[in-house]
């Protein structure tokens, strides 16, 4: 009998928030009603669903002998094994030939889709050991997702969009660090071996300093402006305010796991979704 509830908890669905960038393009441009484009980004989506699962699980398989000794980790199917390795390897299959089905016809999306799992690999061989590259890689992949729903569907992105897109990633990432530094030395991985803690404060502080002022000049740009109008100036203290409470709730130890922490506070959330209704007009 299959353990479907450990095949569910491999593929780490909530990890799925990552692949909302995928749809900044389509947000930003202001084509939500175009439904031939919306077709093309919901494939992109889902097609970055099913990669990003099975990079997690090829993860998972190569770190199952450290995380089997992690006071958490422990718990991951493979390590504690509720999952074989013949029902794992079946399923990471299966993801991966969705995925290519999915972005088939589509040799942008398959580039990005491929540059993904490579760098993603690399990451888990070798990268996760390399300071700041480490970050570098979980960066570069909220990156593809962006890309993946502007050039990969025929949507122009914006140097605004990118730039902004790189720093947040960039700050998500050494907060993800930063809260993982707060473990118990002999269960944080390698890596922050290199990273002392006042280091990574800086990391943060510059990266969320980067993304709010690339943000604002986006948000008072004349490109901006003329698409959305004066509205967007008014999410800028949103984005304000939604950096510095997650960064309040990294420093609680929060913030090791992006897409659950994200929504699992009430206040980041609710700032999510203010910024929301104000880009949208529905409070403006």
């Amino acid at each position: 009998m299959l353990p479907l509830s450990g095949l569910f908890k491999l593929m780490r669905p909530h990890q799925w928030l990552k692949n909302v960038f995928v749809f900044a393009g389509l947000l930003f441009s202001e084509n939500w009603r175009n439904p031939a484009l919306i077709h093309q980004v919901l494939i992109a989506f889902a097609a970055f669903c099913c990669i990003s699962s099975m990079v997690y699980i090829v993860n998972d398989w190569l770190d199952r002998q450290a995380d089997a000794g992690h006071p958490s980790k422990r718990f991951r199917p493979l390590a504690s094994g509720q999952v074989t390795l013949p029902q794992a390897a079946i399923l990471g299959l299966a993801l991966l030939a969705t995925g290519v089905w999915l972005a088939t016809g589509n040799k942008t999306l398959l580039t990005l889709l491929a540059l993904y799992v490579a760098l993603n690999v690399a990451y888990s061989l070798r990268l996760k050991r390399v300071p700041v590259v480490d970050v570098g890689v979980i960066a570069s992949g909220f990156m593809l997702r962006l890309l993946a729903g502007t050039l990969a569907v025929g949507i122009a992105p914006s140097r605004w969009l990118l730039l902004t897109g790189l720093f947040v990633a960039l700050f998500l990432g050494f907060s993800k660090r930063k809260a993982e530094s707060f473990h118990d030395v002999a269960s944080q991985r390698a890596v922050l071996a290199h990273y002392p803690p006042a280091l990574l404060d800086t990391f943060m502080a510059v990266t969320m300093t980067a993304t709010i002022i690339t943000y604002s000049l986006f948000a008072t740009s004349p490109e901006a402006q003329g698409m959305h109008g004066e509205r967007l100036i008014y999410t800028v203290p949103i984005v304000i305010f939604g950096l510095l409470r997650y960064a309040y709730q990294v420093h609680r130890g929060e913030g090791e796991d992006v897409a659950r922490d994200l929504i699992r506070d009430f206040w980041t959330l609710g700032a999510g979704v203010a910024w929301l209704l104000v880009f949208l007009g529905f409070l403006w």
